[in-house]
């Protein structure tokens, strides 16, 4: 009996052991992966922004496939020829009138800045309130070192031409092949793991694919009903501020408010009342945007909750800046998917859908 009751003890002591053993190693390593994430958290932005452009590709090439019944290599050349086509067409005309815009823009600005703060300089309510706002250069330098750092991709790493220059090879050598790397990561899971591992990446690259074509074409016709509304309405800069809003129409929710503010401030230079037209116009866009672009555009794509979406906009922002504002909603429709199928169906046993797949 001593004897048994010696083993039965060991065998308490030896698991004890391996169990503390084990979560040790397990929160050394989350602080490990916490502290890479961390510190280099521009190049992991970056990385995703990558994947982003390759799934982007990979998804229209794919669509070009079956329309035309090529194969993958000549569908992804074409649709890179005609992405570069489009883009040095559209750069050739309209890049000396946006280049010169965005240079009144930043003199447009300030003035607009200082006639409000003139306005406002007839009511003292609106007066004591300036008085805790800083000079008009302050809040312009600011406002340039905010954007120097929204960075993600473009700023940080190798500078905005750099790292476009990144995001642009990498995404096509990934969208080429995909399956080197996709099957080099499937092999370093346990075999048993390795066909849900596989669902899961094709689940992920359809949720972010069909994520990205729906917003871009939300981000071209936002932008082209933005530049004709300001166009007709006399705001000068028009073609500069439509641009600005379809690309800023990325970041759900908050973008078109940043789009908005440069605009209504240039339009209140000119007049009160045409800056109150300009607001009008962007609100009408906005409504249209969530009431009928957007929900027939996710009958087709990937529709997440705006109470998640903005939510996670706040986390990545506190953690990330602005360029955690910009990836939030590729990432949190990654999270959402990730939660979904190891959680909720392999865990709980819940046989919910996934986002694509609502």
């Amino acid at each position: 009996m001593p004897q048994a009751r010696s083993d039965a003890t060991l065998r308490e002591e030896r698991s004890f052991l391996h169990n503390a053993i084990l979560f040790y190693a397990v929160g050394l390593m989350f602080l490990l992966v916490a502290g890479i994430v961390w510190y280099a958290a521009k190049v992991l932005l970056l990385l995703f922004a990558c994947i982003l452009v390759a799934v982007l590709l990979y998804d229209i090439a794919q669509r070009v496939q079956r329309w035309l019944q090529w194969p993958h290599g000549p569908a992804l050349a074409l649709v890179v020829v005609l992405l570069l086509a489009v883009l040095s067409l559209a750069g050739w005309l309209m890049a000396p009138q946006v280049s010169r815009q965005v240079g009144d823009l930043t003199m447009a600005i300030p003035q607009a800045v200082d006639r409000i703060r003139a306005e406002a300089q007839q009511y003292p309510l609106l007066r004591s309130l300036l008085v805790n706002l800083p000079p008009t250069d302050q809040m312009m330098s600011q406002a340039a070192s905010m954007l120097s750092q929204a960075g993600l991709v473009f700023s940080g790493v190798l500078g905005a031409a750099g790292n476009i220059a990144i995001m642009a090879f990498v995404g096509v050598y990934l969208a080429a092949q995909p399956h080197i790397y996709l099957d080099g990561l499937v092999t370093l899971m346990p075999h048993r793991k390795r066909q849900r591992i596989q669902e899961i990446i094709a689940e992920l690259g359809r949720t972010l694919g069909q994520w990205l074509v729906g917003k871009a074409v939300t981000m071209v016709i936002v932008g082209a009903v933005t530049a004709l509304g300001l166009s007709l309405l006399g705001v000068p800069l028009a073609l500069t501020l439509g641009i600005l809003a379809g690309l800023l129409d990325f970041i759900p929710y908050l973008g078109p408010i940043i789009a908005g503010a440069p605009a209504v401030l240039i339009a209140f230079a000119e007049s009160p009342t045409l800056a109150l037209y300009t607001a009008l116009l962007f609100l009408a866009v906005q409504i249209a945007e969530g009431y009928l672009l957007s929900p027939l555009i996710e009958r087709r794509t990937v529709s997440l909750p705006p109470a998640l979406t903005i939510a996670m906009q706040v986390v990545f922002g506190a953690l990330f800046g602005l360029a955690g504002v910009a990836l939030a909603t590729p990432l949190t429709a990654v999270l959402a998917v990730l939660i979904t199928m190891l959680y909720v169906q392999d865990v709980l046993g819940d046989p919910v859908k996934t986002p694509s797949e609502h």
